[in-house]
């Protein structure tokens, strides 16, 4: 331990300046510029959103062509995902994770520099295909060959370098996690005593070091088809379309995990704290978790039920695809039992994820009917997926990263939020997304197809409250930004135990938390019992 003793107390204080911020290997440095980067994308995302649901405010073209309606789709989805959700939760992993097993940082601290300034020169030169002729990607966020290789614009090929920089930063930042969890974790403290947020992020660091290559692979393949003459996805030179979805969702749907399990971690975190009791059934819920991730890799053509599969591997993907609902039940039944008889109060971390339990089971619930083969075959490609899928990332990974910055950022600042604009902000954010996306189920079922800027005149009031909704969410997002700055500026100073039932090794750090979190490694017999309170 001297020599990262020596590192430690290299800097007690920050370096102050530009330079910090492009040279740091802190933890918490890095952690904040994720999460900035990710807070920026959420807005240019979302931004994307607001031109859609203003297209489809009503029928007919109304303020944009069907050509840069398909960009603002494709664009939108694929920086929501790799922009906003993924480096949102990496920034909390390397703000919490050191923090939360008593490590002085995390175990590569300049892979960690580099894995994050690798994004913002990704995502440049992803909007720059915006600009280009032809114009950006627009073939959706799931590049389906052959609309991303045969039809799609030039500027293909800068979006196929910058989805390997993302994958190159995911994998470095996976490898890091996984690196410290395994050697750093403070004398005494076993796996199994390991806070839920921590677990979980385990668990989804491996999963990124399986899952990404598969997309690396699948771009590249695209690359030789546009420029090499190869023939992967071209039937006319023995090759198949089919084969691209194939490749493309077994990364897929491991990714939809990479995207949710932190979720749980962070949920795991939240409700015992102010339900003010141990979380209910920690074995079970760890246990849960990796069964998750193992069979994300078994159910990956529940995507493709239309494409002509043979029967007994729709039967496979169907009955797997409901396998995979019983450890998530296991996970909310386990949420629901902490609460049960708890000493529960509803500030706003609780509020999010509250509202996180029961919208993501609805997500749950018509992800279920979409694994129904036979019924697929009427949801696929209609708004009914839509639905299903923004109810899994909105209320699901989005509330729950908000939840966590409302839960930690007493810690990181050491100082309080307003707690009256956290509530506001999250009931308008709440009503929002239901009115955005709840009537997006019966217009599915009624057979409103996606991905389209003009629509049948009977689908028009359902399209209007969900264009209302956007703008609702949107709008109330920027309450979120006024308050963290707020809290940044002129906060009331926060107490080292943020908040009354919280358990583990962060809250035995002052608040804010300080530069070098823990220089000499805690002494785990005295903190054990926070640290075992998360159970």
């Amino acid at each position: 331990m001297s020599s990262t003793h020596a590192m430690s107390s290299h800097h007690a204080t920050p370096p102050s300046g530009l330079m910090r911020w492009l040279l740091t290997t802190n933890h918490k440095d890095i952690g904040t510029l994720y999460l900035i980067f990710s807070l920026t994308m959420f807005f240019a995302g979302g931004t994307m959103a607001l031109v859609i649901r203003a297209e489809l405010f009503q029928p007919g073209l109304q303020f944009v062509q069907p050509e840069f309606f398909n960009q603002m789709t494709t664009m939108h989805g694929l920086i929501m995902v790799f922009g906003a959700v993924m480096p949102a939760f990496v920034g909390l992993a390397n703000w919490m994770v050191p923090m939360m097993i008593g490590a002085p940082d995390m175990a590569l601290p300049r892979m960690n520099n580099w894995s994050f300034w690798i994004l913002p020169f990704a995502f440049s030169l992803m909007f720059m295909t915006l600009f280009m002729e032809g114009g950006a990607p627009n073939f959706g966020w799931t590049f389906y060959a052959p609309l991303s290789t045969t039809y799609a614009p030039p500027s293909v090929t800068y979006f196929i370098f910058a989805v390997h920089m993302m994958g190159i930063s995911s994998i470095m930042g996976a490898i890091n996690i996984i690196a410290t969890i395994l050697n750093l974790r403070a004398p005494g403290m076993k796996m199994m005593d390991m806070p839920l947020f921590v677990w979980t992020w385990l668990i989804t660091a491996f999963l990124l070091i399986a899952a990404m290559p598969v997309l690396a692979g699948v771009v590249t393949m695209m690359l030789m088809d546009i420029h090499f003459g190869t023939s992967f996805f071209d039937a006319a030179g023995g090759g198949d379309p089919v084969l691209f979805q194939h490749v493309f969702w077994f990364f897929g749907h491991p990714e939809v995990y990479i995207m949710i399990l932190p979720a749980f971690g962070i949920v795991s975190q939240i409700i015992p704290t102010f339900a003010r009791k141990r979380l209910f059934g920690y074995t079970s819920m760890v246990w849960a978790t990796s069964s998750i991730a193992l069979l994300s890799f078994i159910v990956w053509a529940h995507h493709m039920f239309t494409v002509g599969l043979p029967l007994v591997g729709e039967l496979f993907f169907m009955f797997s695809t409901m396998l995979i609902a019983v450890p998530t039940g296991v996970k909310v039944f386990n949420w629901v039992a902490t609460m049960f008889r708890g000493s529960m109060t509803f500030e706003t971390p609780m509020l999010f994820s509250l509202a996180f339990v029961v919208l993501f089971t609805i997500g749950g619930f018509s992800g279920l009917m979409l694994a129904i083969a036979p019924a697929d075959f009427q949801y696929h490609d209609t708004y009914f997926v839509v639905a299903h899928f923004h109810y899994v990332l909105v209320p699901g990974a989005v509330f729950s990263i908000m939840a966590a910055v409302y839960y930690w950022l007493p810690k990181w600042t050491g100082r309080y939020y307003d707690e009256a604009m956290g509530k506001w902000h999250f009931w308008l954010s709440f009503i929002g997304v239901n009115l955005t996306f709840f009537p997006m189920h019966f217009i599915g079922l009624a057979g409103m197809p996606r991905r389209i800027p003009d629509y049948a005149l009977q689908f028009a009031d359902f399209n209007m409250v969900a264009s209302i909704g956007a703008f609702m969410f949107g709008f109330s997002q920027l309450l979120f930004i006024y308050n963290i700055v707020k809290c940044v500026r002129e906060g009331e100073p926060a107490d080292k135990r943020v908040w009354e039932g919280s358990q583990g090794l962060e809250w035995s750090l002052p608040s804010p938390a300080p530069y070098h979190s823990f220089s000499e490694p805690p002494d785990t017999k005295v903190e054990l019992l926070l640290t075992k309170g998360g159970r």
